[in-house]
């Protein structure tokens, strides 16, 4: 019998391949179940649990006892108390002055300690202070860091000498004259000026003319002395004499003072009352 002709194989042989049948194919629902089924559970979802309750409550509960004891170190405990007081920066004063007007409550808890409180003490008793800092050196440490008032004039009153600062401030009596501090004489009595400023004005204008001298100068004055407000006049040593006049243009004068001071040597009066226009002379 004979096979299959020529044209019948060709025709087998340009045929495509069959898919599978179409009953097998696997529906698309069934796919995405199977998918879903495969996935790990909880997989892409975040969800809060015990150990980082745990956790967060542990953390509250330790941060609670730190603060506890910080609290209790800081006001309870005998390790943070008041147990020394440093004193610094005094000259005339001494520290066991200091000491004493502080009157720094020792053994009290140091956080506690009012330091406003010991500032206001020191100013109110000791007049000499002209500012004073007062802070805790920890564990165990009060410090003081003062600054004395420095005189730049004095008053005398009977045998005593008032010393009064560069704001008018007087602070402290003293038995002599400090040294290279001048002192003021008020001339004042029978001026209108006393009448119309008054003595407080005068003083203040004399602590101005004090306040603009330079060194140079300043060392030299013996006698600042007021006659009006507008009649201030310097007694040097070496019997020198300056005319002041008002305690306006203070810096000015001083400068010129000292440039006169250099230039006439020989000279024992000077006028700088009009700074424009100084003059010197032997006599």
């Amino acid at each position: 019998m004979a096979g299959p002709s020529s044209t019948a194989r060709r025709g087998e042989q340009h045929r495509a391949p069959a898919g599978p049948p179409a009953d097998s194919e696997e529906p698309q629902e069934r796919r995405g179940s199977r998918l879903r089924w495969l996935r790990l559970p909880g997989a892409g979802v975040r969800r809060p649990g015990r150990p980082r309750r745990r956790t967060l409550i542990a953390g509250t509960v330790l941060i609670a006892l730190l603060g506890g004891f910080g609290t209790w170190a800081l006001y309870g405990s005998e390790w943070l108390r008041a147990e020394h007081v440093r004193v610094r920066g005094t000259d005339v004063l001494t520290e066991r002055e200091v000491r004493a007007a502080a009157d720094v409550p020792l053994g009290a808890p140091l956080a506690s300690v009012d330091t406003d409180g010991i500032a206001a003490r020191l100013g109110d008793r000791l007049r000499r202070i002209k500012s004073v800092e007062v802070t805790r050196s920890w564990p165990d440490t009060i410090s003081l860091d003062v600054a004395e008032r420095q005189p730049v004039l004095v008053l005398q009153k009977g045998g005593k000498f008032i010393e009064v600062d560069d704001r008018g401030v007087r602070f402290a009596t003293v038995g002599a004259v400090p040294r290279d501090v001048p002192r003021l004489e008020m001339d004042a009595a029978d001026s209108p000026s006393l009448r119309r400023f008054g003595i407080p004005a005068l003083n203040r204008a004399a602590v101005k003319v004090a306040t603009a001298l330079p060194d140079t100068v300043d060392k030299d004055v013996r006698v600042i002395r007021v006659r009006s407000y507008d009649s201030i006049t310097l007694e040097l040593t070496g019997g020198r004499r300056v005319e002041w006049g008002s305690e306006e243009h203070g810096r000015e004068k001083a400068k010129v003072l000292g440039a006169l001071l250099k230039a006439a040597r020989d000279a024992h009066h000077f006028d700088v009352s009009v700074p424009s226009a100084p003059a010197a002379s032997g006599s």
